[in-house]
């Protein structure tokens, strides 16, 4: 006796996943979003360490200029996680740790060039102000060229003069200079043993 199998018509979701010869992957139809603001700002970190190499003033904000990744899509509990570690809304795109012209240092946040920018979110507007009521320059910058001009600007202030007389001493946390040996221990200087 032969058995004869029959097949069973394919589900939609089969489909999808594994469509005919020939046709594509809805998937495939859809265009890949571009991360404009992402690739300027690359490009401006790029221009800055050329700049460095080329031993220009505004080179020297290289060193210390850093990316805060605050935005992007995340899985819910990553997202979650890093809010619990300090993540906050709004926190401005880049960051320059170099005081001048009076400031503490500048908050730069990071749109686009124009028609690709995206609006400026509350919270960011919120960040920058409070940035600047703190004594931090806070400035918003659409693209590459305003970025270009802002930090070119920033570099060109006078550094800001501290007060570098006697600084307090903090009683907590654990000291991370190397001692005067250079022995890498990150002990205070202190004698007291374990």
């Amino acid at each position: 006796m032969t058995i004869y199998s029959r097949r069973k018509k394919p589900t939609m979701a089969q489909v999808k996943r594994n469509p005919p010869p020939g046709v594509a992957k809805p998937s495939a139809l859809r265009q890949r979003r571009v991360d404009w603001e992402g690739n300027e700002q690359a490009v401006v970190i790029r221009w800055l360490l050329g700049e460095k190499m080329r031993g220009t003033k505004v080179g020297e904000l290289y060193d210390v200029i850093y990316h805060v990744p605050n935005g992007g899509a995340r899985h819910g509990k990553t997202g979650a996680d890093l809010k619990k570690q300090g993540v906050k809304p709004g926190v401005s795109d880049l960051v320059v740790m170099d005081a001048r012209g009076g400031w503490h240092g500048l908050y730069l946040e990071f749109k686009a060039t124009p028609p690709k920018h995206a609006a400026l979110a509350t919270s960011q507007r919120d960040w920058l102000a409070l940035a600047e009521s703190r004594g931090y320059c806070a400035l918003l910058a659409r693209g590459y060229e305003e970025a270009k001009a802002v930090l070119s600007w920033y570099a060109s202030l006078m550094p800001t003069q501290f007060y570098r007389g006697e600084a307090v001493d903090c009683p907590e946390g654990t000291e991370w200079r190397k001692g005067e040996e250079g022995d890498g221990d990150c002990s205070t200087g202190s004698d007291i043993a374990d």
